[in-house]
């Protein structure tokens, strides 16, 4: 075990990790998180998504710590508190989602997101961009409303996206079926090796972020931010781009769900999304008091094992 107690500091991840398919907070979770921030724990959502796609998950969660958005390229301060709560009380429909102002933006340069979005289309995927708070697609793109849907922002619609992208953009991101990202991740941090990184955050969604940028150097940002040693931070993710992150953590904790490799860079497994593993491991970790210590070592004591299982059947399908 690499961390130290007290836990003071929380990153989660949202997607597969705070809420499933659904895209639904449960109260067990809601409950466990906001515990942890009345006993002074800082929390921040580290995620894939744009930053004003992850408000309504911090008004419901409670936070004011800022926002960690576009796997780290861009992190955001809270909203100033009478727009936010303006926001909240219209429902959270009726106006568009407040965010703070960028504490640290790192770009990818317009003429590398050209390439990736053409080496995209090369490779069978669909690519399409974000820069800040703008989501942007080709117009003729048949799925602009789930992607829109699932953004919770409208897409900007170009008739060329690679002619549209004349200055540099928070991300690319392509999307191809479940398959094809994973198998194209070497080729693209091989190609692109100095220029961006490539990671995946869903196993449709291959994306590329400028280099160095990632969740693991946004948590080690917000612990010295904080004033807290990173022993003392801990991390839930669930794919790729929470591999970082979950290494550089204190306590690292992978969910079920999560590649091998992630599980494996972890401290500790949680339980599945659907029965709110996140939850549990905060209220064994973090709201346990003088048995978080006790409970860190049976959690590890499964994971190791959990991974042994899991890496003796690769082994056998290996040799089948």
């Amino acid at each position: 075990m690499r961390g130290a107690f007290p836990i003071r500091l929380l990153a989660l991840d949202i997607d597969g990790t705070l809420v499933g398919r659904d895209l639904v907070l449960r109260e067990r979770t809601i409950a466990a998180v906001r515990a942890a921030r009345a006993r002074g724990v800082r929390v921040s959502l580290v995620t894939g998504r744009m930053a004003s796609s992850a408000m309504r998950f911090v008004a419901q969660l409670g936070l004011d710590d800022p926002v960690v958005a576009y796997q780290g390229a861009l992190i955001r301060a809270m909203p100033a508190r009478e727009r936010f709560e303006r926001w909240k009380a219209s429902g959270a429909d009726a106006l568009p989602p407040p965010v703070g102002r960028a504490l640290r933006h790192t770009p990818l340069p317009a003429a590398v997101a050209r390439e990736t979005v053409l080496w995209s289309r090369a490779k069978g995927l669909d690519p399409h961009a974000n820069h800040l708070e703008r989501f942007i697609i080709r117009a003729d793109d048949p799925r602009i409303e789930d992607y829109s849907a699932f953004m919770g922002a409208r897409a900007e619609l170009v008739p060329d996206l690679p002619a549209a992208l004349t200055h540099p953009v928070t991300k690319v991101l392509a999307v191809g079926e479940a398959a094809l990202p994973l198998a194209l991740l070497d080729d693209a941090r091989r190609d692109f090796a100095g220029r961006a990184d490539a990671t995946i955050s869903h196993p449709r969604f291959l994306e590329f972020v400028a280099p160095g940028v990632s969740k693991g150097r946004a948590l080690r940002w917000l612990a010295r931010r904080a004033g807290v040693p990173i022993e003392h931070t801990m991390a839930i993710g669930d794919q790729w781009n929470d591999l970082e992150m979950l290494a550089a953590a204190g306590h690292g904790v992978a969910m079920p769900s999560a590649p091998f490799a992630v599980r494996e860079a972890a401290d500790y497994l949680a339980p599945p999304v659907e029965e709110e593993g996140a939850a549990t491991v905060i209220e064994a970790l973090v709201l346990a008091g003088r048995a978080a210590e006790m409970n860190a070592h049976r959690l590890a004591a499964e994971a190791h094992q959990a991974l042994g299982r899991d890496d003796r059947r690769t082994a056998e399908r290996a040799t089948a």
